[in-house]
């Protein structure tokens, strides 16, 4: 891997090693609402973390490829297939999505909260999963739309944008793409210190349009 590779990987090896385990498993909300009605098919999920997306996929009888920078995620995210039964249905994969991708095209493909604090090209990795979406595919997209409150001073040069945004920034071929939805909800998430607030997320569902 490359310094900057190698980086990324440092900044979150070491966040996921600072507990046994940062999240809770499930799968994120939003991807369990909007992908539940579709036929199961090939997926890519970036970002994968610790697996709670890609194994809620793989029991529902989707093939999996799951990426993350990070190999203390990825072998936590092993380890919670092996257990769930569904660990030959996933194909684990380490990228920095900043400087590789994985091959292939897939029925969806979702990038869940896929932001960092560092230095990360997303509207280019973004524009990289649409194209990687199979005709009749979903592309499914869920983000912030602000930082929490501590944070904000913290990291001013951070910027999140709206789902209008995100839609325009990922520059999809005229009449080849359906947008399914395009919002913004609010959500209760629980502070470091257990304190409890409502922020702003977004969702972009994209459906690319089969060929004729």
């Amino acid at each position: 891997m490359t310094n900057e590779t190698a980086s990324a990987a440092e900044l979150w090896d070491a966040r996921y090693s600072e507990s046994e385990r940062i999240w809770s498993g499930q799968p994120n909300t939003v991807l369990a609402r909007e992908v539940a009605p579709l036929k199961p098919g090939t997926a890519l999920d970036l970002g994968c973390g610790e697996g709670g997306d890609a194994v809620w996929l793989a029991e529902r009888g989707w093939r999996v490829t799951a990426v993350d920078v990070s190999r203390v995620a990825l072998d936590r995210a092993i380890k919670h297939a092996a257990a769930a039964g569904v660990g030959d249905r996933i194909d684990w994969q380490r990228h920095d999505l900043a400087t590789s991708f994985p091959t292939g095209s897939f029925d969806l493909v979702s990038a869940q909260f896929l932001h960092t604090l560092g230095d990360m090209p997303r509207e280019e990795i973004l524009r990289k999963a649409a194209a990687a979406v199979a005709p009749g595919g979903v592309l499914l997209i869920e983000g912030h739309s602000g930082l929490p409150h501590w944070e904000q001073h913290a990291h001013p040069e951070v910027r999140l944008p709206s789902p209008d945004e995100v839609i325009e920034a990922l520059n999809l071929p005229d009449g080849q793409w359906e947008v399914l939805l395009n919002e913004e909800h609010e959500r209760v998430q629980v502070m470091p210190d257990g304190e409890s607030f409502t922020r702003t997320d977004s969702t972009v569902k994209l459906r690319r349009l089969p060929q004729r």
